[in-house]
C-alpha cells in the first residue's frame, strides 16, 4: 500500500468509527514500523490532517488547537519526548452547562485545563513566554472532553495523533482573566461531579507551566505553515488526571482565579 493510500485508508477508518460510534483496533501496526520514529509521526499527522481537511471542505470551521500529552509521566509511558496537538472545530464547542449528548460519544473522559484566547497572531519561528503573554487576550477555565475511536483506549503516540489527538468536545468558562492576574504555575484545580472531587491538580502539571505547552504549539504550527491566529482558542493541556464519563451528569472544574466551568452530559 502506498503512503498516500495508507493515509487515506486509515483516515477513512477513523472517520467512520467516529461517525458510527464504533471503536476500531489500534492503527499503529499499520503506520510504518508502528513505533515513534519521525516517519511514523509524520504519517500519523498526515492521517489527522486528511480528516481535518475533509471537515473544512465540508464547511466546518477551525477555531483553535488542543495540546495533548502534556504530562511528563504520560509521555514517558508512551515513549515520546513531546506533546501532540489536534484541531478544534466550532462544532466541538459547547457552552457552560450546555447539554452534551453521551449518545454522540464513544468512551469519553473529561479533563480540566486552562484555555488561552489569542489577540494577536503567533508567527515567529521560535516563540518565547513573552510572545505568548503579549499575544493572549485572556485565559479561561476549560473542560476538554476527550474520546478515542481506538478500542479500550489502547493507544500509543501515533494512535492518538492520527485520531486528532483524541479530541471530541470542549467547554470554556465565562470569566476571562488577563494572564497578568493569574499564577499559571501555582493555580490549583479541582474537577468534581455532584460535589465529589474526582481529580486535583495545578498549573505546573502541564509541562511545568501551561505557557511551555503554548510555546511548543506556536513553534510547531509555524513549522507546518499554519500559525496560530488572533481569535484562536488554545487548550493548553490537562492540569490533573482525566476522569471517565460513565453516565449522565455535570462535571465542574474549578481553577483558582478563573472560576468554574461545567460540562453537562445528557442521556
Amino acid at each position: 500500500m502506498s503512503d498516500s493510500k495508507q493515509v487515506a485508508a486509515l483516515a477513512a477508518r477513523l472517520r467512520e468509527a467516529e461517525a458510527s460510534r464504533n471503536v476500531i483496533e489500534p492503527v499503529r501496526g499499520e503506520i510504518a514500523s508502528g513505533g515513534v520514529a519521525l516517519d511514523d509521526i509524520a504519517t500519523a499527522y498526515a492521517i489527522q490532517q486528511a480528516n481535518v481537511d475533509l471537515r473544512v471542505a465540508n464547511g466546518e470551521r477551525i477555531v483553535g488547537r488542543k495540546i495533548g500529552l502534556t504530562s511528563l509521566a504520560v509521555q514517558k509511558q508512551l515513549g515520546v519526548d513531546q506533546p501532540d496537538f489536534g484541531a478544534l472545530f466550532a462544532s466541538m464547542a459547547y457552552g457552560d452547562a450546555e447539554a452534551i449528548a453521551l449518545s454522540q460519544l464513544i468512551q469519553p473522559k473529561v479533563e480540566a485545563e486552562i484555555a488561552l484566547v489569542l489577540e494577536h497572531d503567533l508567527t515567529h519561528e521560535k516563540h518565547t513566554f513573552v510572545d505568548i503573554l503579549r499575544a493572549s487576550a485572556y485565559a479561561l477555565a476549560a473542560i476538554e472532553v476527550v474520546d478515542s475511536r481506538i478500542q479500550h483506549w489502547d493507544i500509543r503516540f501515533v494512535d492518538t495523533v492520527a485520531d486528532n489527538a483524541s479530541s471530541a468536545r470542549f467547554v470554556v468558562g465565562s470569566r476571562p482573566l488577563p494572564l497578568s492576574q493569574i499564577d499559571l504555575t501555582a493555580c490549583a484545580m479541582e474537577l468534581s461531579r455532584e460535589g465529589v472531587v474526582l481529580s486535583r491538580g495545578h498549573g505546573a502539571a502541564c509541562l511545568g507551566n501551561p505557557l511551555n505547552a503554548a510555546v511548543w504549539l506556536a513553534d510547531r504550527m509555524v513549522q507546518l505553515g499554519t500559525p496560530l491566529r488572533a481569535g484562536d482558542v488554545v487548550l493548553t493541556g490537562a492540569l490533573g488526571p482525566m476522569v471517565a464519563v460513565k453516565e449522565p451528569g455535570t462535571y465542574t472544574a474549578q481553577i483558582d482565579g478563573l472560576g468554574s466551568v461545567r460540562a453537562t452530559f445528557s442521556a
